[in-house]
């Protein structure tokens, strides 16, 4: 009688009290997820609208997940000290001049930059969810009431995303792709007004917690700085090679030796300092790192292997010889389809679960992101063929979204939940980082070599296309690491999947 009561009181709460900062708070999510969506059919357009090849589009994909995994651990602990409805509006006035930059980029460094900083969107959903449960810390069931409104911004985070590839598949093959570019710098702008207007400040916020409890900068500045050398690494490589006789790859070895030092520094920094940015701790706990390591090779595939996949549906067949040859709405039909594929993955985690087990529905995820991309390997010819291995690949994927955070609180000691979850979430930001560095080198040899010059312009111009070995590198090692990712899930411990 108790819980239901207490159920019924959460309702109110969520439904009545909470009703207005939560509805506020999934506009925010739909503005991120059309922002995660709205961009994947345009990847191509915006390579021929900078003058660059597709395959460093890639770049910009690495470069934005390698910042949100420095944003989401600095800026959600910078909104526990000073407010999160504080942090909120800082972070997604970044995100809104970053959008307004993309519109106005003259050249490529300029748009990478503004990319890069446009992913301040990252931490929007766990402040939202701090500031639901902080306000809602006074009742019994407090964490029932959280989860039911991180299902709702969760909810309006995916139907955003869908809703934005839709959208910009449709705008960008009537309209230029400087005034498609247009669409989310408004909705972004409506976004802040959102939150202006509509979230109250976490009680007992204040900007002089800061001066009171410190911040962890030393910790902050070593993982940037690792992070910068690593990618500056690739960066460099990009542009020379990897022949030996070019002085660039020697420079390439010196910043990721250099960049090796600086995580080392920073894993010493941590491990002394009383409130770390990141326990590194929990990376030696034989109980979580499997999980850690599961999350960073399914990165690969979930993040990294978005742009690739874009820009080889988009690339014509009559000039290069592979690829798909669609217009921007039928790209975006094969990333909602993808979309809907990932939210029926994340529902069915808890009947296939009862019917095998929790470990099992996780090996089966894994093992269907490995199928589904051994699967390009022989059948990328058709549209058919392609949303095909999407569906296989979103199912799941879907499943690992919802369930590795889980997996992970549940591992953790009861009072390290929080952190166990959001260093999921960055070492997947980081593998997916790293692996779009990477498949943007690979597409990036021999691309059109053979192939014959094009006969029309628009999007078919000679040397624009990833090369082919470079898309079958792409599908060959988010096959292996999603194979890799149900090996290790065996060894998760049995507490992981209570």
């Amino acid at each position: 009688m108790r819980s239901l009561v207490r159920r019924r009181q959460g309702g109110a709460l969520l439904f009545g009290g909470l009703a207005s900062i939560v509805g506020f708070l999934a506009f925010v999510e739909f503005t991120s997820g059309v922002l995660q969506g709205y961009y994947a059919p345009l990847l191509t357009d915006i390579a021929r609208h900078l003058g660059v090849n597709d395959a460093d589009v890639n770049w910009l994909e690495g470069s934005q997940l390698m910042l949100s995994a420095l944003v989401v651990p600095a800026l959600s602990k910078l909104g526990d000290q000073v407010g999160h409805r504080r942090v909120l509006v800082w972070s997604t006035s970044v995100t809104l001049a970053a959008s307004i930059a993309l519109v106005v980029a003259p050249v490529f460094w300029v748009f990478l930059l503004a990319w890069a900083l446009q992913g301040f969107y990252v931490v929007w959903l766990p402040l939202e969810i701090a500031l639901v449960y902080v306000r809602s810390a006074d009742r019994p069931d407090s964490a029932d009431v959280t989860r039911r409104a991180a299902a709702l911004l969760v909810g309006a985070l995916e139907v955003g995303a869908i809703a934005g590839a839709l959208a910009a598949g449709a705008l960008v093959d009537t309209m230029d792709v400087q005034a498609v570019l247009v669409v989310p710098a408004v909705v972004v702008g409506l976004c802040l007004v959102a939150i202006i207007l509509g979230v109250e400040e976490t009680p007992g916020a204040s900007l002089s917690n800061l001066h009171r409890r410190g911040f962890d900068l030393a910790g902050l500045a070593w993982v940037t700085a690792a992070l910068v050398l690593v990618m500056g690494a690739l960066f460099v490589i990009r542009g020379t090679g990897l022949a030996p006789d070019r002085p660039g790859l020697w420079l390439a070895v010196a910043m990721l030796l250099a960049g090796a030092w600086c995580l080392v520094r920073f894993a010493r920094v941590e491990r002394n300092h009383p409130d770390p940015l990141i326990d590194v701790r929990m990376f030696a706990d034989p109980a979580l790192w499997p999980v850690f390591a599961t999350a960073g090779l399914f990165g690969v595939s979930v993040l990294g292997a978005q742009a690739p996949l874009s820009t080889f549906a988009r690339t014509d067949p009559e000039v290069y010889g592979y690829g798909l040859g669609t217009t921007g709405f039928q790209t975006s039909i094969i990333i909602g389809v993808y979309l809907i594929a990932m939210v029926a993955g994340a529902v069915l985690v808890p009947p296939v679960s009862r019917v095998s087990t929790p470990r099992m529905a996780l090996v089966f995820a894994s093992l269907s992101v490995a199928v589904g991309f051994a699967l390009f390997l022989p059948f990328h010819a058709t549209i058919g063929q392609v949303i095909t291995n999407m569906v296989v690949v979103g199912l799941g994927s879907g499943a690992l979204v919802a369930s590795l955070p889980a997996a992970a609180a549940a591992a953790a000691p009861r009072e390290q939940t929080g952190v166990a979850t959001g260093l999921t979430n960055s070492v997947k930001t980081v593998g997916g980082a790293v692996a779009s560095c990477i498949f943007g080198l690979a597409l990036a040899t021999t691309a059109f070599a053979g192939a014959p010059e094009p006969a029309a312009s628009g999007l078919a111009e000679a040397g624009t296309a990833g090369s082919f070995s470079g898309y079958v590198t792409v599908w060959v090692v988010c096959s292996v690491t999603g194979l890799a990712s149900a090996v290790l899930l065996l060894f998760v411990p049995k507490r992981a999947f209570a």
